[in-house]
């Protein structure tokens, strides 16, 4: 039996796309609390199924597929820019293909202006209309207000015309940036987009035998299988070592070992990694919301996942990406190594020094590189001490020397000194795990 919450989620995944959802009506239609109705919504807006706007509220809106994930619903747009809807809240869930500036003439404009594209331009109410006609919806800046006809107009072919207080340069980049975090984003992989569904996942239910595992495996010659109540839920997980010398005949409620450690579907793959070297697990259960079991995660589905990463050529880059990629390689030795770089804009503070964040990154991605020539793999710090750092002013170019202290099977320690002009302005410790490939 569902709880009132996934029922909740249920009937929202029901509902149609652009339907307008609220507390008191999900309340009253499923005879909830609104308290219960307000978690279940923040919920379902946490797993992309509902965006809530201010002044137009909560909607249902197209879950993004990974590959579609730089296009924008116009929800997201009214969200991104501060926006008001004055018109076409219908249409507020579709997205939109491309943008266009309407900084030209009247005719011009409208050859660029299609279907399913988004007109941003200022005061000019007859390129308003002319856009809705052609079937795209219009972002109105300098917060100016549009014709009763255009709103009129945008109810009736359900497209948005949203008008925000910010003028068309800054909306242009801001909706940039909202598309490139999305591209950031989309590199970064999940769980959810490698584990084994619970249609081909194995696993035993508490009221089995020890006989059922040793059943399972044979077929799989796996050891360890996730075990789900009557309702489905995760509440044990069972090994090789906890049915060795029992009784077939005895229940696996009586030898699992209860609450193990599980992952749910967001958990990035690189978390996942880290959990099962850490504690040495060779499978996790994957789990919803409700703790009901979603399928399984095996060390071997993380390994190959970790290898098959390929950046795309079309990537967004973190600050990481920006601080790094200019690191270049002068010397190399039997266990250090001497980088540098120099020191760009986006790299600094409000002072015009290197950043803390940035220093940190480049010891980090300089320890790493050092530590691939012993180890296919990747590093994950556990700890990291900066022992003094001088400021290092905008446009520097520094050196970076890690050198290995101790290197294990699992573990690694790394002591870095970064130069400017011959001295040193940094100094730190590095200790980190090796998730081996």
């Amino acid at each position: 039996m569902a709880t009132k919450h996934e029922q909740i989620l249920q009937h929202i995944e029901s509902l149609s796309v652009g339907s307008k959802i609220s507390v008191r009506r999900i309340a009253k239609t499923l005879n909830v609390s609104e308290g219960t109705a307000y978690r279940a919504i923040k919920e379902a807006e946490n797993q992309d199924l509902v965006s809530t706007m201010e002044r137009v509220g909560t909607i249902r809106i197209e879950k993004k597929k990974k590959e579609n994930i730089e296009r924008l619903t116009f929800a997201e747009i009214v969200n991104v820019v501060d926006g008001q809807v004055l018109g076409g809240r219908e249409g507020l869930h579709k997205t939109l293909g491309k943008f266009v500036i309407g900084a030209m003439k009247l005719e011009a404009m409208m050859r660029y202006t299609e279907a399913g594209s988004l007109l941003i331009v200022g005061n000019r109410t007859n390129a308003h209309e002319l856009a809705v006609q052609e079937g795209a919806a219009v972002l109105i800046t300098g917060g100016f207000d549009t014709s009763d006809t255009v709103k009129k107009l945008a109810d009736e072919k359900k497209l948005p015309v949203i008008s925000t207080s910010y003028d068309t340069f800054t909306v242009a980049t801001m909706i940039n940036r909202a598309i490139y975090d999305q591209l950031i984003k989309k590199e970064i992989v999940l769980v959810d987009d490698i584990y084994t569904p619970y249609e081909r996942a194995k696993f035993l239910q508490s009221k089995d035998t020890v006989q059922a595992w040793h059943d399972y495996n044979q077929e799989t010659e796996h050891s360890r299988y996730p075990v789900v109540d009557q309702q489905n839920r995760v509440v044990g997980i069972v090994t090789s070592k906890d049915v060795i010398g029992k009784d077939k005949d005895v229940l696996i409620d009586k030898v699992m070992t209860r609450n193990p450690m599980v992952v749910h579907t967001k958990t990035s793959l690189a978390n996942a990694a880290h959990v099962m070297v850490w504690e040495g697990i060779e499978l996790m259960p994957v789990v919803d919301h409700s703790h009901k079991l979603k399928g399984i995660i095996s060390r071997q589905d993380v390994l190959k996942a970790l290898q098959q990463i390929q950046r795309q050529p079309q990537i967004g880059e973190t600050i990481d990406d920006l601080a790094t990629n200019r690191l270049e390689i002068i010397e190399t030795g039997e266990d250090s190594h001497l980088l540098k770089t120099q020191v760009t804009p986006q790299m600094t503070n409000q002072l015009g020094t290197m950043s803390y964040g940035v220093f940190v990154s480049l010891i980090t991605e300089s320890s790493s590189r050092l530590l691939r020539k012993y180890k296919k793999g990747d590093l994950v710090v556990e700890n990291i001490s900066v022992y003094f750092i001088k400021p290092v002013q905008i446009e520097s170019e520094i050196e970076i020397k890690p050198q290995i202290l101790e290197v294990g099977r699992k573990f690694a320690k790394v002591d870095v000194e970064v130069h400017h002009e011959g001295a040193i302005v940094g100094k730190a410790l590095l200790m980190a795990q090796l998730i081996d490939r």
